[in-house]
């Protein structure tokens, strides 16, 4: 399965330009964000438009999650919509690429995931403290569509 129709790229320009070195590089250890590594994901969006955007790398025992922090603002990114309505995706980690299912995360198991992004991201934690809303984590689960 791939993500199919028009890519249309971010109106964030540090956004649109880590998305078009990755893929003139075709890794994502070409970007980084704040000197730490970044998966890209690739969905589509609420529109129906294929939609790119780098996140921190949380991984934990090979499984990934994806936070929707916005830096502690008070309303979700843009891409947390796409996902709730679209959420078989494409998630690359360096040069290697696969597809995905976001789940996201409540209770018990957000838990225990939100330290290890805190982890991988000490921003995070500060972020939280920024905004009422508490910041959505998506598990990205392998997805077979057969």
């Amino acid at each position: 399965m791939t993500i199919t129709g028009t890519y249309v790229p971010s109106p964030s320009n540090w956004v649109r330009q880590q998305v078009e070195t990755i893929e003139e590089t075709g890794t994502t250890r070409s970007v980084d964000i704040m000197g730490l590594q970044v998966v890209l994901l690739t969905m589509n969006g609420v529109t129906g438009s294929v939609r790119k955007v780098p996140l921190m790398r949380v991984e934990h025992e090979g499984v990934y999650a994806a936070v929707a922090s916005k830096g502690g603002a008070p309303e979700h990114p843009k891409w947390y919509a796409n996902l709730l309505k679209n959420p078989v995706l494409e998630v690359q980690d360096g040069d290697r690429t696969w597809v995905a299912k976001a789940r996201e995360l409540e209770g018990s198991e957000r838990d225990a995931w939100w330290p290890r992004c805190v982890e991988a991201f000490p921003n995070y934690a500060e972020y939280q403290t920024n905004t009422d809303r508490l910041i959505p984590v998506f598990v990205l689960e392998p997805f077979d569509a057969s």
